[in-house]
């Protein structure tokens, strides 16, 4: 009962009480957000009916987290722009393009860890990372470029201006952008 396929089951009540079956206690948004932190892989799930519900007590953990530290990570330009996508056709394509991000966000902050160790020796600068913030601003800005870039590429017309050139080239634009969208919404229609 206490686990299923390895994972630790989280009972929400109806009361908003979250049970942990794994340890036989209540738990809290902040004891749940240690252990995401710690790598422990769990599931909410509804008392009564038993759908899962982890994707929403994780988004509210988010939102805690997001408004009562002052140290944001969701910028306000960001959070517009997500905001921008839901109803929108790219946003099957936003969640698997995030979570890939994040991904090697992680494996770049595992791999330059390993690298400062390596330099450094075993130091509390190289197990906190806290020191080298330039080195993260520089890869989030990476990260927030090649997002733009990929997002351009499904949208053409998302933040560009249109370019001051002859008629005859902008018609030759218009004509193969309306060929990427008919083949987009192909491709659509054929999901």
């Amino acid at each position: 009962m206490a686990k299923a396929d390895g994972e630790i089951v989280i009972k929400k009540y109806a009361n908003r009480r979250l049970y942990n079956t794994g340890t036989s206690t209540y738990v809290t948004l902040e004891d749940l957000a240690k252990m995401v932190k710690k790598g422990e892989e769990f599931t909410v799930q509804d008392a009564k009916s038993g759908e899962d519900i982890t994707h929403s007590v994780l988004t509210q953990i988010i939102f805690e987290q997001e408004s009562k530290t002052g140290n944001t990570l969701l910028p306000i330009s960001f959070l517009r722009q997500l905001i921008g996508y839901y109803g929108d056709q790219m946003q099957m394509v936003v969640p698997s393009f995030l979570e890939h991000s994040m991904k090697a966000f992680t494996e770049q902050q595992v791999q330059m860890r390993e690298q400062m160790t390596r330099a450094f020796g075993e130091t509390p600068l190289t197990k906190n990372l806290q020191a080298p913030i330039q080195l993260m601003e520089e890869q989030v800005k990476r990260n927030t470029e090649m997002f733009h870039q990929a997002m351009q590429m499904f949208s053409p017309f998302m933040g560009q201006q249109a370019p001051k050139e002859p008629r005859k080239a902008e018609a030759k634009d218009i004509e193969e952008l309306k060929e990427q969208l008919r083949t987009l919404q192909n491709k659509l229609d054929n999901l």
